[in-house]
């Protein structure tokens, strides 16, 4: 036994007491490559100078991915359709193909009328697991915007209200007598 690990003694264990380590344990993803976020002061991090590395990016989803599940979405409810219709078995084959493809045809427009939430969801994340990563990334993003809308928030950096501009102000406001302290 070694630093406080193992068995105390392994008479009675069936072993030797050799302890090795863990091969199939998976370490966490908070840091390092793959990580959600990549690690502030990494080459990964576009842009790792210290003050605007200070606040985590938005996760952006994949498109295509989105894409795919709205469309598997439109195949489930027209699968259900058809299978519905050859249950019933009053139709042929044509007519139960026709009824699919309308359908079909008016879930993908309803879809493409809607933008891209097209699921029905409205952009909140309410009713998505936490296995739907892409999903919740974009119910965050449109949740993020409508935060921002509703509190007049402008696009850009945040502490830009104390950068120079601000102190540049109080300079021109003051004028000379603010000179004349500061020599005193």
């Amino acid at each position: 036994m070694s630093s406080n690990v193992g068995l105390t003694t392994p008479r009675g264990s069936g072993t030797s007491g050799y302890v090795q380590r863990n091969l199939s344990t998976l370490k966490p993803r908070d840091t390092g490559y793959g990580a959600p976020y990549p690690p502030r002061n990494s080459p990964h991090n576009p842009g790792s100078d210290y003050p605007s590395s200070l606040h985590p990016r938005q996760r952006q989803p994949d498109q295509a991915i989105l894409a795919h599940d709205r469309q598997r979405e439109v195949e489930v409810k027209v699968f259900e359709l058809r299978d519905q219709l050859e249950d019933e078995g009053k139709l042929d084959e044509d007519e139960m193909e026709k009824r699919c493809d309308k359908l079909r045809l008016e879930l993908l427009e309803e879809m493409g009328g809607s933008g891209s939430g097209g699921s029905g969801r409205g952009g909140k994340g309410k009713g998505l697991k936490p296995h739907q990563v892409h999903e919740l990334a974009e119910a965050k993003i449109k949740e993020s915007e409508r935060l921002r809308k509703a509190l007049g928030i402008k696009e850009g950096r945040e502490g830009k209200a104390w950068e120079n501009t601000s102190v540049k102000e109080e300079e021109q406001d003051q004028g000379p007598d603010r000179e004349r302290d500061t020599r005193r």
